[in-house]
């Protein structure tokens, strides 16, 4: 079946992206984020969140099924960047090339030369992504409470060369 990334428009594509949220983060964080604070992010928190910030977000689906999401937003006090804010897909659809394909759609959506994302230091699955992207550690951490005290790392990609920004 066909995959159609779009942006999240509807209350089911809401509860969708909320559900892939929680999915995704107990998949892809398990044994990184504290054990405590993945039992507490629950479907219903997601949920919350989903409707909270809808704006920015594209979602990958697969009929009506919503398999993956992708949030962005521009730095509203440097004009040409952007930061890619969450990229999740469900762990029975990695290797599909959905993750590249949201990642091309938010930096269409972004039109900016200078993108970044965050990253959980030992997430050695994302970062492998996010250089296949064309990004790359710029030297910038900071501490996250996850739980417990956890790194992240910024990755930044230059695509100011790249015609339409477009991986």
């Amino acid at each position: 079946m066909e995959i159609e990334i779009k942006q999240m428009e509807t209350d089911d594509e809401i509860r969708g992206k909320a559900h892939v949220h929680w999915q995704s983060w107990h998949e892809a964080y398990a044994g990184l984020v504290d054990a405590g604070y993945l039992a507490a992010l629950t479907p219903e928190k997601c949920e919350t969140i989903a409707y909270k910030w809808p704006g920015n977000t594209l979602v990958a689906k697969q009929g009506d099924r919503v398999i993956g999401f992708c949030a962005y937003c521009r730095d509203e006090s440097r004009p040409d960047t952007g930061e890619v804010s969450a990229i999740y897909i469900l762990s029975s659809f990695y290797g599909q090339g959905i993750g590249c394909r949201l990642m091309q759609a938010a930096l269409r959506a972004l039109d900016c030369a200078h993108v970044f994302v965050w990253v959980l230091k030992g997430n050695a699955r994302a970062i492998r992504f996010y250089e296949k992207c064309g990004f790359r550690p710029d030297g910038s951490e900071r501490t996250l409470t996850l739980g417990a005290p956890i790194t992240a790392c910024r990755m930044a990609a230059d695509f100011s060369k790249r015609e339409g920004n477009v991986l």
